[in-house]
C-alpha cells in the first residue's frame, strides 16, 4: 500500500508501523497560512485521488477527526495559533510525514 498520497492542498499519509492514516489541508498565500490536520480512517484514504476535483477529496478529509489547526492571515489570526485537540495523534502524524520523507 502507498504510504503517501497528495492533491493540490493535501496531504495523506499512512503508517505500516502504527496500521494509522493521516491527512493535513495546507492553504496558503501572500495573506497567510493555514493548516488542519486530521487522523482518518482507512475508507478515507482509499477513496483519497479518486475525484476528479481536489474540493471533493477536501470534503471527504474534513469528515474525520480534526486533531491541529493553525490560522494565521495577515489580518488577524482567525483562530489560536496553535490549537492541538488531539496531541497524541499530532505526534503520530509527525511521525507518518517523517517516514514517507517529507
Amino acid at each position: 500500500m502507498k504510504t503517501k498520497k497528495k492533491g493540490n492542498n493535501w496531504t495523506a499519509y499512512y503508517d505500516p508501523d502504527t496500521n494509522r492514516y493521516f491527512a493535513e489541508i495546507m492553504y496558503t498565500s501572500r495573506e497567510g497560512r493555514e493548516e488542519y490536520d486530521y487522523e482518518i480512517t482507512q475508507e478515507i484514504y482509499d477513496r483519497l485521488g479518486t475525484f476528479r476535483d481536489d474540493v471533493e477529496n477536501e470534503r471527504l478529509i474534513k469528515k474525520a477527526k480534526m486533531s491541529y489547526s493553525f490560522e494565521n492571515t495577515m489580518y488577524g489570526t482567525l483562530g489560536p495559533e496553535r490549537t492541538v485537540w488531539d496531541e497524541e495523534a499530532n505526534e503520530a502524524m509527525k511521525d507518518a510525514r517523517e517516514k514517507s520523507g517529507i
